[in-house]
């Protein structure tokens, strides 16, 4: 019983650690005072992402072509940075996300469909108990992801406000294309 949600832990916490979906809930941490709401959007978002890949087992890559997926999420990172860039200048900085487990939400939603992770999580389920499995992937992408917004509000406190959204925006940019060029 161990094995079924140690293995499935380890791994998915391997392959996520400082994937783009971490690295955008930092991001969007850098952008609002309400972390908490963040946070529970974006686990949320992994019961239900991961929970179909571990319903689904690994199906899922059969149901939706994963170059179509790929390509909604590259399209939607480098939105999402130059409207962090271009809101730069518009607004103050603290607490820009008007919804932020909206936002957890949805970042999170689009960053792991059809992702390593949920697709391993799908596999996993194939293998072991789906329960154990989905306990063991759900512990460790939360984990990571209190990290993430964490770390966010870390930063934030030792950086000028200013520079954020633009190396956020950059960033946003750069996972947006590298997702869509890999």
């Amino acid at each position: 019983m161990l094995e079924e949600i140690l293995v499935p832990f380890l791994a998915v916490g391997l392959a996520e650690l400082g994937d783009k979906t971490q690295i955008a809930l930092f991001c969007l941490s850098l952008k609002t005072n309400k972390r908490l709401q963040l946070l529970l959007g974006a686990i949320f978002a992994f019961i239900i992402v991961d929970g179909i890949a571990v319903i689904l087992g690994s199906i899922f890559k059969t149901i939706v072509p994963h170059t179509i997926i790929k390509l909604g999420s590259g399209i939607c990172f480098v939105v999402c940075g130059v409207l962090f860039m271009l809101r730069h200048e518009q607004e103050h900085f603290k607490g820009n996300i008007r919804k932020p487990f909206l936002s957890g939400f949805g970042i999170v939603a689009l960053s792991e469909m059809g992702d390593k992770t949920q697709i391993a999580s799908g596999i996993f389920a194939t293998r072991y108990d789906a329960y154990l499995v989905f306990i063991g992937v759900i512990l460790v992408l939360s984990l990571l992801s209190i990290i993430a917004v964490f770390l966010g509000k870390v930063v934030l406190e030792k950086i000028d406000e200013r520079t954020v959204p633009m190396l956020a925006g950059l960033l946003f940019i750069a996972i947006g294309l590298m997702t869509l060029i890999s």
